[in-house]
């Protein structure tokens, strides 16, 4: 597969509608709940269940914002809690098993980072996203040249 231009971004569409979508529902259920409460519920009641469906629409959001951004620096890997930053030369492979949750990619340093941008429940969105991750990981990431621009190791002992 030919790279795609740069900047790209991955983003699953599955997953943002059904956290987006039940972030609405639980909110708007918890109004409308928290409305029609009568006695013996207090207004102090009323307000800690619409806190505490603010806070599980927080938690859906972090869910929900997941994504891969490619530009010319590298990669932005947007997980549910954490953001990677890596550049280029940083990015060694990307692969995902089949039943994979996502892809993972591996890095210079020996770390594997799972990319939640890509959801393998997306099965032809997945495949073609990685695969243009994988094109790109190929273009800019590797070195120039391969094994045979390696200069032979001269294995003579120095006669001094």
């Amino acid at each position: 597969m030919r790279a795609p231009e740069l900047p790209v971004t991955w983003r699953p569409r599955r997953t943002r509608l059904v956290a987006y979508g039940f972030a609405v529902v639980i909110m708007a259920g918890a109004v409308v709940l928290a409305l029609l409460m009568g006695e013996p519920w207090t207004w102090g009641d009323r307000i800690a269940l619409i806190v505490f469906a603010a806070l599980v629409c927080g938690l859906l959001h972090l869910l929900a914002r997941v994504r891969i951004v490619a530009d010319r620096q590298g990669l932005t890997l947007v997980n549910a809690v954490r953001t990677h930053r890596r550049s280029w030369a940083e990015v060694v492979d990307v692969g995902m098993a089949e039943g994979d949750p996502w892809p993972k990619i591996d890095f210079s340093d020996g770390t594997t980072v799972g990319a939640m941008g890509i959801q393998g429940s997306e099965k032809a969105a997945a495949h073609r996203a990685l695969a243009e991750l994988e094109a790109l990981i190929h273009q800019h990431a590797e070195a120039p040249g391969g094994p045979d621009d390696i200069p032979p190791h001269d294995t003579k002992e120095d006669p001094a």
